[in-house]
């Protein structure tokens, strides 16, 4: 492994490294090669305490940071696995934490420290709407005690081994708000009740990558009102911290998968001989891989100064961004470099590198694309007018 700069996470880098080490690659590769769900990987994370990092100390939680939180994130990728198995209670838990009434969080947030219930699913995005999140067709309709939900949702993570999911939905007709983002809420959908009910229809999608993700359909599914997160209208506004910490943490993982590429490669070229020399000392071989490695370097500063923004409570909505888009092409192009120097074993799955050349490469599309974050730079940091 290539050796980096000491830092203040160092305890936190060592344990989760000492924890992935139980979970070598082959176990991950078995994973993948099943399309299961690394259900003890996660279950080590949460007894440990790692999934709970965000919760305060009073929940049953660690009361960490975002940026110890995309320390851990970073680890694990690094260490060879893949955080987004587990990565969405990370994220998604802090709507809860930041908006959840008391009584809320006196109910969900212990057990979710406990590891007795997950909270890793965020039902938002929609067939016709993609990333459009003001367009979104699913309705919450308040009856009495209640909120009947009917809509569709797509691309929605971790449902089948989520036990809460954060709903969106519009309980306001779009044509009565003054702002597009207003009239929209955000509830805690208890994922197993409403299966039960019939409410709610969970269709798996099959993707290339390992990455548990389905269609959800809503058919008059009753929410209680009390599930109703902060207030009715302003859960857009809500989600926001939420979405922050997301692109923060992703940005640590493809950090993670980039020095995970760059560790491989490096080792692997300084061993593998061709024409009497290693071909690491070829400039066609190393220029790739260093340049790369520039840009990982980079993007890590920018992911720490987003968490840290986070974490001081400032606006953090462009750092968060630049970090993902950063790393996710930093992370890319590792994998590239790393595949193309590996020849045909890269192509093997024994080597893991196509594993996890398949796993970063879903970055540059999800959980948003790269061109959406370069229009949200030119309209919100550098003024231009709105491309979408």
């Amino acid at each position: 492994m290539i050796a980096q700069p000491a830092d203040q996470y160092g305890d936190i880098r060592d344990a989760v490294r000492a924890l992935c080490a139980q979970f070598p690659e082959d176990y991950h590769r078995r994973i993948d090669e099943a399309r299961a769900y690394p259900e003890e990987f996660v279950e080590a994370l949460t007894r440990a305490g790692w999934m709970a990092a965000l919760i305060p100390e009073e929940y049953g939680g660690s009361g960490l940071g975002l940026t110890e939180a995309s320390v851990i994130m970073e680890e694990i990728n690094r260490s060879g696995g893949n955080s987004g198995a587990c990565h969405g209670q990370m994220y998604v838990i802090n709507t809860l934490i930041k908006h959840g009434s008391a009584d809320q969080k006196r109910r969900y947030l212990p057990p979710i420290a406990a590891g007795d219930l997950r909270l890793q699913s965020m039902g938002v995005t929609e067939p016709t709407t993609g990333s459009d999140t003001t367009k979104i067709k699913t309705t919450a309709t308040r009856k009495g005690d209640r909120y009947v939900v009917n809509g569709q949702k797509v691309w929605i993570s971790r449902v089948q081994h989520s036990d809460l999911m954060i709903l969106l939905a519009r309980t306001t007709p779009a044509d009565r708000v003054k702002k597009p983002s207003e009239g929209m809420s955000i509830f805690i959908v208890d994922v197993k009740q409403a299966q039960a009910s019939g409410g709610l229809t969970v269709k798996p999608i099959a993707n290339m990558v390992n990455h548990e993700t389905s269609e959800l359909f809503f058919d008059n599914l009753e929410i209680p009102a009390e599930n109703l997160i902060g207030t009715e209208g302003q859960g857009f506004k809500h989600l926001l911290s939420g979405l922050n910490a997301e692109r923060a943490l992703i940005a640590a993982e493809c950090i993670g998968d980039g020095y995970w590429f760059t560790d491989r490669v490096v080792s692997y070229v300084n061993e593998r001989t061709v024409f009497g020399r290693p071909i690491g000392q070829n400039q066609g071989v190393q220029f790739p891989i260093a340049e790369a490695y520039i840009e990982i370097e980079a993007a890590n500063l920018m992911r720490f100064k987003a968490c840290r923004l986070y974490d001081e409570g400032q606006p953090c909505g462009a750092e968060a961004n630049m970090a993902k888009y950063l790393a996710a092409k930093a992370s890319w192009e590792a994998a590239n470099a790393c595949i193309q120097f590996h020849g045909g074993f890269g192509f093997a799955n024994e080597y893991d590198v196509e594993r996890k050349f398949r796993e970063t490469r879903l970055y540059q599309v999800a959980p948003i694309s790269t061109n959406m974050i370069l229009g949200y730079i030119g309209q919100h940091v550098l003024g231009m007018p709105k491309s979408y």
